[in-house]
């Protein structure tokens, strides 16, 4: 894929990080009750146009721009989607060594194009999910193991 320039092929330069600061700020004081999102849009010169986000699309949205604020690049990845190793790797931010380890013991399922390793976008964010789960309960249990020491 050629370098289109998107944030996800670089970080954010800092008025696009200002920009996205203002956003964030506008428009999560815009949401509704509901978790929608309603702009008013002037086309050039054509009238005007609603536009209602849903509440998931409203989410993503401020998450988005919450992120460029903080001056992250971003990539948007369909759960449909088929990643390199690299890609996965990145994703769960570990190294490509240590995913090609997780791969041999199956705790992700991939499949192989010629001599390529191709794993589905929806199955890296399951392992993500069930880790970051996994790191929830054993900081809960030492935090309260924690408290029954200080008692």
């Amino acid at each position: 894929m050629p370098f289109d320039g998107s944030l996800s092929e670089r970080l954010p330069t800092p008025e696009e990080i200002e920009k996205a600061k203002r956003a964030t700020t506008v428009l999560a004081k815009a949401v509704g009750k509901d978790g929608t999102l309603s702009f008013r849009l002037k086309p050039h010169g054509r009238g005007e146009a609603v536009i209602d986000l849903p509440p998931a699309v409203s989410k993503i949205m401020l998450d988005l721009l919450m992120l460029i604020s903080k001056g992250e690049a971003v990539t948007l990845v369909p759960l449909g989607a088929e990643l390199s190793t690299q890609q996965a790797a990145d994703v769960l931010n570990v190294s490509r060594p240590f995913l090609i380890k997780l791969l041999a013991r199956k705790e992700i399922p991939y499949h192989q194009v010629g001599t390529h390793r191709r794993i589905r976008a929806q199955d890296v964010f399951n392992y993500k999910h069930r880790r970051d789960a996994s790191r929830r309960k054993t900081l809960s249990e030492l935090a309260k193991l924690g408290q029954q020491i200080d008692e």
